[in-house]
């Protein structure tokens, strides 16, 4: 696993794994490129494993492991799906794509994941799901979410493009909803530049889901010769990725402790490192409830307010350190507000949060200098100025 040593400290830059180069060159030489091949059954295997679930089915990004979960759930237009409005726009975009309502609601302000609390004043009779985000890897609440879900029925759907490898009271993410999303995006802890997958608790749901994955066909009981040939069954689309991209995704996948460890250990040391600086000057850390684990996908500080968030990012560009804010409110976006709906009492604390996040660099690549310097870089920063 290589790292590099850069003049300046990036957001992110993607890790290259062992193995990584030589699985992509024996996808290519194996002379079938295209999905459902041998890298892809030994990453899917490997994804089940890491994270407990019944199925998995790769795809060519989280945003379409998302649409799938919407055709599956059969919505229909003016169906409602529940869902944070700190997320991004893909956890809003496959549903209302299908018609749907998304609904929005405000998220707690310890962990900045969806307020089970307000959920169930968003509940009508036209609510067919809610979606829940597991900010930063930190897990919902989700005994409470699950168990609002029974009483309505309504299906829970996790969109767990920050969670993998997080846990909740000793259960991995991703393990709780009937579907869940995954993100291989090249930001996250495992990437393969871009991917996704939808894991599948609910077996029934398997075979659609397959034939939905498959633009619509048969196509995967057809080459396993369950059926004499494959015909457009279903509605669907291309959301089947490259066994190439499954090469380099196994690699990753492969590597996972070692990329879990880097990963931590810069997540520990900021933690530490500004503990001290942030109260001082009014700014709040992470917060990890004790019954959760974390997979440190990111580190976030929250600024005493808006114009503090702006300097504090101009302050550590000009110390060589690239940091950026996060995720803008959905309920008041242009596309929030023609194709959603806010929940009763509105999103105020994800309207705070959202002007005063910042992102530090993290990822498994970034060494212990880097580390040091942008707890130095921040540590520069006096909120009272």
């Amino acid at each position: 696993m290589s790292t590099t040593s850069l003049t300046e400290v990036p957001f992110n830059r993607t890790l290259v794994c062992d193995n990584e180069v030589r699985y992509l060159a024996e996808a290519v030489r194996q002379g079938s490129t295209c999905g459902d091949g041998p890298f892809t059954r030994r990453a899917t295997a490997l994804l089940r494993e890491l994270t407990g679930a019944g199925h998995a089915l790769l795809t060519t990004s989280c945003t379409h492991a998302l649409e799938m979960s919407a055709i599956l759930l059969d919505l229909r237009p003016g169906d409602e799906v529940i869902m944070p409005s700190f997320t991004f726009v893909s956890t809003a975009n496959a549903y209302a794509l299908r018609g749907a309502v998304p609904v929005f609601v405000d998220c707690r302000p310890d962990t900045l994941n969806i307020d089970e609390r307000l959920i169930e004043a968003a509940v009508t009779d036209r609510t067919r799901a809610v979606v829940v985000v597991h900010y930063a890897g930190v897990a919902c609440e989700m005994d409470a979410v699950r168990a609002l879900a029974a009483r309505y029925g309504l299906a829970v759907i996790e969109d767990n493009a920050h969670g993998l490898g997080g846990f909740y009271r000793d259960r991995p993410l991703g393990s709780f909803g009937s579907m869940a999303a995954q993100s291989f995006h090249a930001t996250k802890n495992v990437q393969c530049g871009e991917g996704g997958a939808l894991l599948l608790q609910d077996a029934g749901l398997v075979a659609r889901a397959e034939i939905i994955r498959e633009k619509g066909t048969d196509r995967s009981r057809f080459f396993r010769g369950q059926v004499a040939k494959y015909q457009w069954v279903d509605i669907g689309s291309s959301y089947l990725p490259s066994d190439v991209l499954a090469a380099m995704l196994t690699a990753q996948l492969e590597s996972f402790d070692q990329i879990q460890a880097r990963r931590h250990a810069a997540w520990q040391a900021y933690h530490e490192g500004l503990s001290e600086w942030a109260a001082d000057n009014g700014v709040a850390q992470p917060v990890v409830p004790d019954d959760r684990q974390h997979p440190a996908h990111l580190y976030y500080l929250l600024l005493p307010g808006l114009h503090h968030r702006q300097a504090f990012i101009a302050h550590l560009a000009e110390a060589g350190v690239q940091a950026t804010f996060h995720y803008q409110p959905l309920h008041n976006a242009p596309a929030g507000l023609r194709h959603g709906r806010t929940a009763p009492g509105g999103c105020p604390v994800t309207e705070n949060v959202a002007d005063r996040l910042v992102r530090l660099p993290l990822f498994a690549g970034l060494g212990d200098a880097d580390v040091a310097r942008v707890i130095e870089a921040a540590r520069g920063y006096r909120a009272g100025r």
